[in-house]
């Protein structure tokens, strides 16, 4: 019995649509790179609830003809290939032929399309791959593609996406990908009917401000290469501004943004030495290489890309920024020139050096020669006794019942009880005696622990404490963090924070919890942003708890503080009051015991 068949179109379709569109944003970067193919110069994004109910794109492009309209829709159709060879010399965004017929499977699709030469346009309505209907329409020249209910079909991959914030980071992430690409364009973005950007046609480093705001302007140092096999051009941040997470981090291959870890641990690479293991720094990099020496064909979303001489470019994109953070002054260079900053002032030029000391050396010295300088045992005992003269009086009148055996000294210190009850280990642990032996407190751990509990008992009654400011502090942010901080406001303000006003690239906060610093602000704020948990974003997910388990880590004190003995006491005091006193927030262990018996057994 035959048992293989063939798959119906619009099942092929629907396998199709998941490889390429996984979420809202796969949408938004199709229809995106489809506008810029068409030649437009100004394209609008529209999306309403995160992209669930609606993404549309309108632009001034070329537009299409009535058949090119219709055909758009069909598997495989494309304008971008016509024999193999082609697939090596590609030039444009979209070449697979799959978008709009893998969009359509999975959702009501509109399109709207005019050439110029044409009087009318044509409109197509397309619903789960079926065509409804298609008939001619006043339209203005280019297209205008509304894609609305996405998955409305599979109710079950319409589950798995998640909270609205979280969909719309990641459809704002593929607008700036595209904007920063071609600076040439203009691009509006609205949200629910709110404008998130109106980014005017202009330069590279104008295009980065006005994504990331005015604040990153100071943070770019400009790079530029030009080499047989590669051209390298864009900006790099600086160090002292590397963020604890990956957040300004573009790679660009013939205006294509991708994802490399190679020619990203290129660029690591190049700041070692300026930045931490734990810090990443910001760059808009753009190589340009010659289209038959790399493949964009390896992946669906063709954000992965094969070179054919990648260790060659690894070196050269290593030594390229490297130049430019010492070209810039960035990072500390061997500079043979004479600089004028090392000559001496005029006043000193007419005098003489200084004259080196001499060295002088008694040649007569021989340290076998028997004489009374150097062979009177008894003097030099004598003068050896007079070192130690008084010591014993000393000792006897500071410490009456001391010992003066080593070991007895050892064993008293570590055993005999005293007022002392802990011992700050390597500035690390805090050690104390308990009744079955020791035991070892993780003082930043133990720390969390106390401060966790505690803002979510205040968080939680209402009892909520502020320390004001004298100088309150301005953060800057791009427009979609702004969004996130709007939605987080409560839960913030539950913590102590309080706000003077928000605007839409910067907030001032003029309030902090009584155990934050003002310097750790802004790296926290920057690692509530920059999160990419996957529970950070539902609705079922504990925002009270989460920001209380950030700010207890940032307030908490750190491995390698000094702590006096009074404050290690009440560090040991306050963890054992607490309700879960042996897991630290994250889940770690704030402390382990050695009892005498396993102390026993080592000795």
């Amino acid at each position: 019995m035959d048992i293989i068949q063939l798959l119906p179109e619009h099942v092929a379709n629907q396998i199709a649509a998941g490889e390429v569109v996984q979420r809202p944003a796969s949408v938004v970067k199709e229809l995106l790179e489809n506008a810029i193919d068409a030649g437009a110069d100004v394209i609008k994004l529209l999306v309403k609830d995160a992209g669930r109910t609606l993404v549309q794109v309108i632009d001034n492009g070329k537009g299409m003809s009535v058949t090119d309209a219709r055909m758009s829709f069909e598997r495989h159709a494309t304008s971008k290939i016509r024999k193999t060879e082609d697939l090596f010399h590609l030039h444009t965004k979209g070449f697979r032929g799959e978008a709009l017929a893998s969009i359509a499977a999975v959702s009501q699709v509109e399109l709207k399309t005019r050439q110029k030469e044409d009087e009318v346009g044509t409109k197509i309505l397309i619903e789960g791959s079926k065509v409804l209907a298609q008939e001619p329409i006043a339209t203005p020249t280019g297209s205008s593609i509304a894609v609305k209910n996405l998955f409305y079909n599979i109710p079950a991959r319409r589950n798995f996406l998640k909270s609205d914030t979280q969909e719309i980071r990641h459809v704002i992430d593929e607008l700036q990908r595209i904007a920063l690409s071609h600076p040439e364009v203009t691009f509006f973005m609205y949200h629910n009917d709110n404008e998130v950007y109106h980014l005017p046609a202009s330069n590279l480093k104008k295009r980065i401000v006005n994504i990331f705001g005015v604040k990153i302007n100071e943070k770019l140092v400009p790079i530029e290469e030009q080499t047989d096999i590669v051209k390298i051009s864009g900006f790099i941040a600086k160090p002292e501004f590397a963020k604890k997470k990956r957040g300004e981090q573009f790679f660009f291959v013939n205006n294509r943004f991708i994802r490399s870890n190679y020619f990203n641990h290129a660029v690591r690479m190049a700041f070692e030495g300026l930045v931490t293991g734990e810090q990443h720094p910001g760059f808009f990099l753009f190589l340009e290489v010659p289209s038959q020496t790399i493949d964009i064909n390896i992946h669906p979303t063709k954000t992965e890309i094969k070179f054919d001489n990648e260790n060659d470019l690894y070196a050269i994109l290593y030594a390229t920024v490297k130049h430019s953070l010492g070209q810039y002054n960035v990072s500390p260079v061997l500079d043979f020139n004479r600089d004028s900053v090392l000559d001496l002032p005029y006043q000193y030029k007419d005098k003489l050096p200084h004259k080196e000391p001499e060295i002088r050396v008694d040649r007569t010295y021989n340290p076998f020669q028997t004489n009374d300088k150097y062979s009177d045992f008894e003097k030099k005992t004598e003068t050896w006794e007079a070192l130690y003269t008084g010591l014993n009086e000393f000792e006897t009148q500071a410490t009456p019942d001391f010992q003066s055996n080593e070991q007895e000294l050892e064993s008293a210190m570590l055993f005999e009880q005293s007022d002392i009850k802990t011992q700050q280990l390597q500035n690390k642990y805090i050690v104390s005696t308990i009744k079955s032996g020791l035991v070892f407190i993780h003082q930043s751990r133990a720390h969390q622990r106390i401060l966790y509990e505690g803002f979510l008992d205040k968080m939680n009654s209402g009892e909520v404490h502020s320390q004001q400011l004298l100088f309150p502090l301005q953060l800057h942010f791009e427009k979609s963090d702004i969004l996130i901080i709007k939605e987080l406001v409560e839960d913030l303000m539950a913590c102590g924070f309080t706000f003077e006003t928000i605007k839409e690239e910067y907030l001032i906060v003029n309030g902090l919890p009584p155990q934050l610093e003002e310097t750790q602000v802004s790296s926290l704020f920057e690692e509530i942003l920059e999160s990419k948990q996957e529970n950070y974003g539902k609705e079922s997910f504990n925002y009270t708890e989460y920001l209380a388990r950030l700010l207890s880590k940032n307030a908490a004190i750190k491995v390698g503080q000094f702590l006096h003995e009074k404050a290690q006491e009440e560090l040991v005091d306050n963890l054992f009051n607490c309700k879960e006193p042996g897991m630290s927030p994250d889940g770690k262990p704030c402390f382990t015991t050695l009892t005498l018996e396993e102390i026993d057994k080592r000795l």
